[in-house]
This record gives C-alpha cells, sequence and structure tokens, in this order.
C-alpha cells in the first residue's frame, strides 16, 4: 500500500508541474541528483546536469574494469527502499534481474543469530526472535519487550537519546549480536554515539511497514548498472544535458529572477552535490545554511575486496564479531549471489580506528578474518586482498540531536543529499527521497 502510494503522489506531483517548463540545474550526479533530473524530466522541465568527477554515480559508483573490483564500496538495499526501487523502474533498470533478494538474515559464522521469516512483519519479526540461535529465552524475552515499548510509543524517543540509552535495559549478548551491529550497518556511527531517533525510524520501516520490507537486496551487478547508468540513458534520449568533468564554479542570482550557473541562466538549481561543495556555492548567497552544511562531521568505511577461489560463506551476507583484532561487521560473497565466483567484500563501518591504525594494519586484520569465517579447500593459496578502499567521508555523523540543514536554501535554489533534513541516515534511499523533494520544492 505505501509503495503505491508514493508512486502516485510522485507522478501527481510531476502531472501538477507540467505546462511550467523551466530551465532547471542540477549541481551533483549521485542519486540524489540523478533523481531530482530525473523526476524533473518528468515534470516536464528543461534539465541540465553537472557533475565534477568523470563518472555519475557520487559514492555509490562502479569503478574501471581493469581494477578488478565491481564498486566503490560495498552497497546494499533492503525492501523498504520504496522510492529507489521505483526509480530504478522508471528508468528502465530491472530490480528483479539486477538485485539478489532474500528475507534478512543476520548470522554469524558459527551459526548464532536471527533469520526473518517470509510473511507479515510482525509475526515474522517474533518469529525470527523465538527462534534466534545462541539466546537464552531472557534474551529473546528482553528483546521481545523492548521492541514492544518501542512499537506503543510510535517508534519514537527523547531526541538527545544514544542507541546505548535507548537500550540499555537488554542483555549484553542482544546488543553484542543485534542491535550494535545493525546500529553501525545502518548509520554507520558506533552505538554509543549514534542517534536513537534515527535508528528507531529506520527499524519501524525495515521490519514493521509491510511484508518484504526488510528483505535484504544485494546487487548482483555493479552499481552502475543499478541507476547511475539507466538514468544517464533515460535523461540523455529524454534530451537533457550532462556536463561530466565539470565543476561550478559559482552561482549567481540573476536581476530580473532565477539563477545563472558559471554564467548560463537558469529559473531553478539543485545542488545536488557533497555538502561541501554546496556550502563553497551557497557560502555567499545563504551563509547560515552554508555554515551549517559546512559543520556536519563524517565517518568513514573501509571495504576490503578479497579473492579467494573455491571459498565461501555461510550465507551471502554474513555478520562477523567485531573486535581489537578483527575490523569488519559483515562479508559479502558475490559468488552465492550470482555475481563473481570467489569475490568478497568486508565492510568496516564506524571506520575511524582503523583508519588511524593504517592500511597494512587493516588489511592483515581483514585477510585473518577471511580465514577464521570462509571455508575454503584444503589445496587453497588463501585469500588474496584485491583492494583495499577507504571512503573518508562515506557518511556524515549521525549523532543525537544533529542539525542537519534544510532542503530549501532560497526561492528557486534548494538542496538534495542524504545529509539535507530528514528521517534517515545517509542512504542510497535517503539520498533518492531528497533529490525527488528537492525537484518538487524548486
Amino acid at each position: 500500500m505505501r509503495h503505491g502510494a508514493d508512486s502516485a503522489a510522485a507522478a501527481n506531483a510531476a502531472d501538477a508541474a507540467i505546462g511550467a517548463a523551466q530551465r532547471v540545474a542540477v549541481v551533483g550526479a549521485g542519486w540524489a541528483g540523478l533523481a531530482a533530473a530525473v523526476r524533473s524530466v518528468q515534470a516536464g522541465h528543461e534539465v541540465s546536469l553537472y557533475e565534477m568527477a568523470p563518472q555519475v554515480g557520487g559514492r555509490a559508483r562502479a569503478v574501471p574494469a581493469d581494477e578488478g573490483v565491481p564498486d566503490n564500496g560495498q552497497h546494499i538495499l533492503i525492501g523498504a527502499y520504496s522510492r529507489t526501487l521505483a526509480l530504478m523502474r522508471d528508468v528502465g533498470a530491472d530490480a528483479d534481474t539486477l538485485l539478489w533478494r532474500h528475507p534478512l538474515v543476520l548470522r554469524y559464522p558459527d551459526g548464532r543469530g536471527l533469520a526473518l521469516p517470509p510473511g507479515s512483519p510482525l509475526p515474522a519479526f517474533v518469529r525470527a526472535v523465538a527462534n534466534c540461535r545462541g539466546w537464552t529465552w531472557a534474551d529473546r524475552i528482553a528483546l521481545l519487550t523492548q521492541a514492544l515499548g518501542w512499537a506503543l510509543r510510535g517508534f519514537r524517543c527523547d531526541p538527545v537519546w544514544t542507541v546505548d540509552r535507548l537500550c540499555r535495559g537488554l542483555p549484553a549478548r542482544v546488543r553484542a549480536l543485534l542491535i550494535d551491529p545493525l546500529c553501525v550497518a545502518a548509520l554507520n556511527t558506533p552505538a554509543s554515539q549514534a542517534s536513537a531517533a534515527v535508528l528507531l525510524r529506520v527499524l519501524r520501516d525495515a521490519l514493521f511497514s509491510g511484508p518484504g520490507s526488510a528483505d535484504l537486496l544485494l546487487p548482483r551487478a555493479p552499481l552502475a548498472a543499478l541507476l547511475p547508468e539507466p538514468a544517464t540513458a533515460w535523461l540523455q534520449q529524454r534530451g537533457a544535458r550532462l556536463h561530466l568533468g565539470r565543476r561550478v564554479q559559482a552561482i549567481q542570482p540573476r536581476p530580473g529572477g532565477g539563477w545563472d550557473v558559471d554564467g548560463e541562466p537558469f529559473d531553478r538549481v539543485v545542488l545536488a552535490c557533497t555538502a561541501t561543495e554546496a556550502a563553497r556555492l551557497a557560502a555567499a548567497l545563504a551563509p547560515a545554511w552554508s555554515a551549517r552544511a559546512a559543520a556536519l562531521r563524517y565517518e568513514p568505511i573501509i571495504t576490503a575486496y578479497v579473492h579467494w577461489p573455491g571459498a565461501r560463506l555461510p550465507a551471502p551476507m554474513t555478520a562477523l564479531i567485531e573486535g581489537d583484532d578483527a575490523p569488519a561487521q559483515f562479508a559479502f560473497d558475490h559468488g552465492a549471489i550470482g555475481a563473481t565466483p570467489g569475490l568478497f567484500a568486508l565492510v568496516v563501518s564506524g571506520a575511524r580506528p582503523w583508519v588511524e591504525r593504517g592500511r597494512e594494519a587493516t588489511a592483515v586484520a581483514v585477510l585473518r578474518q577471511c580465514r577464521a569465517c570462509m571455508s575454503a579447500p584444503g589445496d587453497s593459496a588463501g585469500p588474496q586482498l584485491l583492494r583495499l578502499l577507504t571512503e573518508k567521508r562515506a557518511t556524515f555523523r549521525c549523532a543525537p540531536g544533529l542539525d542537519r540543514p534544510p532542503a530549501q536554501i532560497l526561492p528557486g535554489l534548494v538542496a538534495a543529499g542524504d545529509y539535507v533534513q530528514g528521517p534517515y541516515p545517509a542512504t542510497l534511499e535517503g539520498a533518492v527521497r531528497a533529490g525527488e523533494a528537492a525537484a518538487a520544492l524548486s
């Protein structure tokens, strides 16, 4: 029901805007910028898309084929990403082919963990907790009681609470095997520093918003095939202009209304670039907004791509125990979902301590984790590290009371990005929703 309502609302907004065709500049061709461009074209506007990088996709992009890895880091989607999936369909990307879909399984190599069965969200969650391996009945009852309390309060809490504060009554085993890894995966911020209000919103939408909302969707193809390439082709077929490798230098108001983008006139401008770039471009126009965008702080993510022919993980996405000598919280088996056999991605979220320890120490620790969590033939040569990717500004730090800037900057000038005010952390769905909202606002 919700998915259909979202699609209808987007279509109605686009239909309402048709007839008032304008020139729209979208600065930034990540997933937010692509969403803003597509929805603006659907509304009948003339769109120019500017991207300072040589390719589209932003932080969720493919890398050159000769580098031996598919993407600039491992990304996942979930069934609750209704707007992202709708946008993929609208530009001709077949989600059923491009994404491997399965009910959420959060299992560790030793078999402990939780697996959601198919079906209605509430009964599925209760069954999953009741059957969770490695937990006592006291653990299970404590989580169900806590979750019931969250639901009765509408998945809301004091906005200053951290996840630690929210979950302080839960047993240590439940925290270590479920809450903390979900928190760092969803918010890329450790539970001791992460916003409980945002985590509750994520849990509400993922676990309780409808059948399949918590399903795990793993890309079978490089990220470029999910949205960047089909959206680019769709836009160009409809007359949108794409300027790659071009960094916008200045935006200035026009005397009669509208904006100049590097001297070219537009009626509206969407800043779908990074918060840092948006702050630079808006500094002289809206100093207060610019200061809020520039004040955001970031958390890194490290992705280690490993090649190990013949090896396998217990599940396509396997949870790992994080520790002083074990950086990764999750490992992904690309061969198990019909992608590249023998290719694995190990992801270190909230990776600041490992960035500080250095690449060599991280690489050694990740390979040690591979040997501990994977099974391989006895004559195997062992795992080979293909590439260690460090995104130092992967996501904003999702802390309690975070002051995220609004989308509206000035009339006809809006921001789009996962960092603007909204209910979600820095995710693909947050970026797409921000892009769609900016197209409607601008």
